[in-house]
């Protein structure tokens, strides 16, 4: 399994006269993780919906294998949405169906798989999310955590290219949600498939994905590497990502003017950025996630165009990346720690001192 390109353009959206949003453009990088942020009612489960063919635009395209979603007959959408895996906002489980039943779901009704098979499968798929030994617990029976690691083993059952979640935090606790997110990059270290998230939690905006973007009043305010969002000016960007009640958003996610004005005066007043937090690592023994290396080498390439302040606190931040990796890193650990013969060993030197952002190209 291996993650694909989606190219989204000129998409726009309306439910009758009320317009969604318009014109949104942006391409998901394969096998990253992509953050979709937003104030409530700004249309971002929609945007999932459209995605995945569940909905149809009135303007745009939605590109995956050179195909457009929006424009192909059913026939090739229903092969299309055979690369998607998605995790709804409670899991969506069948009430009636155990946890493994609902899990082998997707198996029966997609594949001509036998139910031997199918069991190798399921027992994979729960054993990466946790779940091994609660095949024949009901959905009722756990916690919202458990459901949502249980709808998400179902997504993964097909091998799906593009994954994508629904406010996969939405219900959790704070501790249960930093469970979630360890066990997303650890997915994405084994698959290298494509993430995309919508969520409201701002952690899990800073510390997870490659890649961040955020609708606001009916269009895109920005798409971009995760450093280049954190590190953004934008008045509309930094205030939710830092969480501030000063700013053009408000309880109705527009504010007056003039009030907006007096707010970013305040800011103003404030000196420098905010540090970058460090994006979460997969787990030791997992591979290393591919994704890292391509979004790094994006930022060195548009480093120069962005403004002296996020520029040095890129730096900065890579620098302290490269400051905490050990000197010495052995390859070839097996998965989990477990034994896997003799594995071929090789010394590395410190990672990013030579690939630092200022150096010269």
């Amino acid at each position: 399994m291996s993650g694909v390109e989606v190219k989204v353009e000129g998409l726009s959206k309306s439910f009758g006269r009320a317009n969604i949003w318009s014109d949104v453009s942006l391409t998901l990088p394969p096998g990253e993780v992509s953050v979709l942020l937003g104030p409530s009612g700004t249309g971002k489960s929609v945007f999932l919906k459209t995605l995945i063919g569940l909905l149809k635009p009135e303007k745009g395209s939605i590109v995956i294998h050179d195909t457009d979603l929006v424009r192909c007959n059913e026939s090739r959408l229903y092969d299309i949405r055979k690369l998607f895996g998605v995790l709804f906002q409670d899991g969506a489980l069948f009430g009636s169906m155990n946890l493994y039943d609902n899990i082998a779901f997707p198996l029966r009704e997609h594949t001509k798989k036998s139910e031997t098979e199918i069991r190798d499968i399921v027992a994979e798929k729960m054993d990466m999310v946790g779940l091994k030994g609660d095949e024949s617990k009901l959905p009722g029976e756990i916690s919202g955590g458990m459901r949502k690691r249980a709808g998400l083993a179902r997504a993964l059952v097909l091998d799906p290219e593009i994954i994508l979640f629904d406010e996969p935090d939405s219900g959790l606790d704070p501790v249960r949600t930093a469970y979630l997110n360890q066990l997303i990059i650890d997915l994405n270290a084994q698959t290298d498939s494509t993430f995309l998230i919508v969520t409201h939690d701002i952690n899990t905006a800073q510390t997870v994905p490659d890649n961040i973007g955020m609708l606001y009043r009916k269009h895109l305010a920005m798409f971009g590497p995760r450093e280049v969002l954190l590190t953004s000016e934008d008045p509309v960007v930094s205030q939710f990502l830092n969480g501030r009640r000063q700013g053009p958003i408000g309880m109705s996610e527009e504010k007056d003017t003039a009030q907006a004005e007096r707010e970013m005066a305040e800011i103003d007043e404030l000196s420098g950025l905010p540090p970058i937090k460090p994006q979460i690592e997969a787990t030791k023994g997992l591979p290393e996630r591919k994704a890292v290396a391509r979004r790094q080498q994006r930022v060195r390439d548009m480093l120069h165009t962005l403004p002296p302040a996020a520029q040095e606190a890129i730096r900065r931040s890579q620098q302290e990346v490269a400051d905490a990796q050990p000197r010495e890193t052995v390859v070839g650990a097996a998965p989990y720690g477990r034994p896997g013969g003799e594995a071929p060993t090789e010394v590395l030197p410190r990672v990013g001192a030579p690939n630092r952002f200022d150096q010269p190209r």
